[in-house]
């Protein structure tokens, strides 16, 4: 009889914690909820909008190639930056993917992937003053817009430039400048290839000096298996050219870094 009793208490014990590992899974949470639940900003070219109100883009492409491995949809919500953290942690969102760089914060806080596309923080000028700001000392007076919680502003700080205006958006920052409410701003290499320039909808402005250089990848809660899971889909995506296609979608397949 004891030896019956013991039986079904190992039988209970390794039920019990083979539906802890399941409950504590974010793969299995996920997969439970049908869905992928991808925190973004408005920055193209990694995620924005079409004319038909779609979220497109490098990322967003990519995040429901990903979904679609899991068996789930991908949802997009539009976050403020600064919460990015706290919004994982209270399962707002599953995932911040969002050309999102690799900072030692980030990763100190989050699951994250590994890196996937190389960027740099680059500074916006006017066009008409461009000759005059071409290196990282000449820029150091400027007055700064930039995006609260990223890496621009970051940069900014760690180079100790003083003048910053913090905006919700890169987007917002962009705007500034071109309102010349502030005299430059600092945003992300990729965006400001897609953003600024001949062709754009702001040709008037036009980016210099790089202030670093960065690499992006995608963020989960701390210990979520998803990370694992997206490292393997980066793999198989490289090799059998599909991240590279969705990169060529959105001109950015000079930054993809092999997986």
């Amino acid at each position: 009889m004891k030896r019956i009793f013991a039986i079904l208490l190992v039988m209970i014990l390794s039920l019990s914690m083979a539906a802890f590992a399941e409950a504590d899974s974010d793969l299995a949470y996920v997969q439970a909820n049908g869905k992928l639940v991808v925190g973004i900003t408005d920055f193209e070219p990694m995620d924005y909008k079409d004319e038909n109100g779609e979220w497109i883009g490098f990322d967003a492409d990519l995040a429901r190639a990903f979904a679609e491995s899991l068996g789930v949809e991908a949802e997009f919500i539009e976050i403020d930056w600064d919460n990015k953290i706290m919004e994982l942690d209270n399962k707002s969102i599953d995932v911040v993917w969002n050309g999102m760089t690799l900072t030692e914060d980030v990763k100190a806080a989050m699951e994250t992937s590994n890196a996937y596309a190389n960027n740099a923080q680059v500074v916006i000028v006017p066009v008409d003053v461009a000759d005059d700001y071409q290196t990282v000392e000449s820029v150091a007076e400027l007055t700064f817009a930039v995006e609260n919680g990223s890496a621009g502003e970051e940069v900014i700080d760690e180079l100790g430039f003083a003048n910053k205006t913090e905006v919700a958006t890169q987007a917002d920052a962009l705007m500034e400048v071109a309102s010349k409410t502030s005299d430059a701003a600092v945003i992300d290499s990729l965006m400001a290839a897609a953003m600024v320039g001949e062709g754009t909808g702001y040709a008037n402005l036009t980016y210099t000096v790089a202030l670093n250089s960065e690499e992006y990848g995608a963020g989960f809660r701390k210990g979520s298996d998803l990370a694992a899971a997206l490292n393997d889909f980066l793999a198989a995506a490289y090799a059998d050219g599909s991240l590279l296609e969705i990169a060529e979608t959105y001109g950015v397949q000079a930054a993809i870094i092999a997986q």
